[in-house]
């Protein structure tokens, strides 16, 4: 259990949240949700002991373990992977060392005797036998193979380091797990077995995510940042917004009555307060009047974007025609003659390795080189795309407001400053040098040139990447609405099971299968299953 007792933080005159009171107890997930820059991962580090509170304490019974999801990719390098793993118990991890250590000594003394028995006791206690089993059944429930396991950390791509940290954090089952974005770089099949994990596990989860439906899943209680309080809602994500939303309706219908209250009072006292007869009425109604307090509604930290792509002129019915496409990188196919089309109303999902749905964007987009076969939009067709490496469209020294007239000149500044204001760029912010922004704002950028840009199809790489759970929400609203033509890879479920009416796999070797129906119908397809499983290298 963890006990948060009036809890405030502050750095310098900017607060977080204050005077907090809160119990988080085993048995539950708790989703806290907020804004960007909202406080998520400092409440986290409070947690942990890596930030002193302004005010108040968190109070964590003693040898209760608490074990954290690193961000820090390169941290292991030069460990093995299953050794990073069973790191997530420091505790069995040293006693391992410190035998092995001992182990290795070529004449043993009376001390160091006595010294092993000890730390043999303890091992077996903590079940230091079964740790490299254990440690190697996570790495392969989380899709890491088992002839990774003994490489270094230096070895791997950086997604499977990715797992190779979840692992290390759920590793023989913490008292206390605590979780920031742990689906980033995640597979649809790791995703869903981490849900499963925390869905039956026994002792208490905090977890920070953009991820709605993994959220949904997991989260037994919604901890809400905003307005510089903390508050618990019973249920998931879903229900929090649903629960808020007719919160702050209740208080400004509240509101709306007892301004009609006042209106009525104030108007009857106005009338009769000089009338003899009607004095004692009127002072009566001042009384009441006094006592009347009209709820603070406190702006909201949260602000959602205005996403909405239009165009001037739509496509034909076949908006692009791609034909024995192959694009070989270093003697392999990473696209094998594929061969699609992408017709009007299309909406089409792009699974697959990241490189492939990378690879055939850039292709598509004509940034990238392809080897054979070919492909041809539609002569009305005027393609955006959203890159999910979007590094060197910000190099630049120029402001937010000359970057976005690189790409569309518009005379009228304050007409630009309204569109970038829509888009979260008030103030000031527009001014901001391009090459110090973080990677949501870089994203909301991308965004409004893309609208700017008036497509009739959109090609977007994960787009979702960076952005906080209210600039999603939109995007998504926004790919809804959106008339032309899609094609799109994320890693949200929702966007992908809302927007997409065809799905389109890039296997192993290259080649694709294509089916039109919606993405959860495509997952559980055991038809596809067994595709996929045929078209391994």
């Amino acid at each position: 259990m963890i006990t948060v007792n009036n809890v405030s933080l502050r750095f310098g005159t900017k607060t977080l949240f204050e005077n907090v009171n809160l119990k988080f107890t085993d048995g539950n997930c708790y989703g806290l949700v907020g804004a960007n820059g909202s406080g998520k991962s400092t409440f986290l580090k409070l947690i942990n002991g890596d930030l002193e509170t302004t005010t108040g304490e968190i109070i964590i019974p003693k040898n209760e373990r608490i074990s954290v999801l690193e961000q820090d990719h390169y941290k292991y390098d030069d460990y093995t992977v299953i050794d990073v793993v069973i790191m997530g118990n420091k505790k069995l991890y040293d006693i391992r060392c410190e035998k092995d250590e001992l182990y290795s000594h070529t004449e043993f003394t009376d001390e160091d005797g006595i010294r092993l028995g000890e730390l043999e006791a303890e091992f077996m206690e903590l079940n230091g036998w079964e740790a490299e089993s254990e440690a190697s059944l996570l790495l392969a429930n989380l899709g890491i193979k088992n002839e990774l396991h003994y490489l270094k950390m230096k070895e791997l791509e950086n997604n499977l380091k990715v797992k190779v940290l979840l692992a290390k954090s759920l590793f023989q089952n913490p008292d206390i797990l605590l979780l920031d974005e742990p689906t980033n770089n995640l597979d649809i099949e790791a995703v869903n077995w981490l849900s499963e994990f925390i869905i039956n596990y026994p002792n208490c989860v905090i977890v920070v995510s953009h991820d709605r439906h993994f959220l949904n899943n997991v989260c037994t209680y919604t901890v809400d940042i905003d307005y510089h309080k903390m508050t618990l809602y019973a249920g998931n994500y879903d229900f929090f917004r649903k629960s808020s939303e007719l919160l702050q309706k209740q208080i400004k219908e509240s509101n709306r009555k007892k301004e009609d209250k006042i209106k009525e009072l104030k108007d009857f006292i106005a009338r009769f307060s000089a009338n003899a007869s009607k004095s004692k009425q009127a002072t009566s109604r001042k009384k009441i009047l006094e006592k009347i307090e009209l709820d603070e509604i406190v702006p909201s930290s949260r602000k959602y974007p205005y996403i909405d792509f239009k165009f001037e002129k739509g496509n034909s019915r076949e908006v692009l025609n791609v034909t024995n496409l192959t694009v070989q990188v270093d003697d392999k196919k990473i696209l094998n003659k594929i061969s699609f089309s992408i017709l009007k109303d299309d909406k089409i999902l792009v699974i697959g390795s990241n490189i492939a749905k990378t690879l055939l964007f850039d292709v598509l987009t004509k940034k990238k080189k392809y080897t054979g076969g070919e492909f041809k939009w539609c002569v009305n067709s005027c393609v955006s795309y959203f890159e999910s490496d979007n590094t060197e469209y910000f190099k630049g020294s120029e402001n937010i407001l000359e970057w976005l007239q690189k790409f569309k000149k518009i005379d009228d500044i304050e007409v630009l400053r309204g569109f970038l204001g829509r888009m979260l760029f008030s103030g000031d912010d527009v001014f901001k040098s391009v090459n110090v922004l973080s990677g949501g704002e870089k994203a909301r950028c991308m965004l409004s040139k893309m609208m700017l840009e008036n497509p009739n199809v959109l090609i977007l790489d994960e787009p979702t990447n960076h952005l906080d759970l209210e600039s999603i929400t939109s995007l998504n609203n926004g790919l809804n609405n959106f008339k032309g033509e899609i094609i799109f890879t994320s890693s949200d479920y929702e966007l992908n099971e809302t927007v997409a009416n065809r799905i389109i796999e890039i296997f192993e070797n290259g080649t694709i299968v294509d089916r039109r129906m919606p993405y959860s119908e495509y997952m559980q397809n055991e038809e596809i299953k067994k595709l996929r499983e045929k078209n391994k290298n």
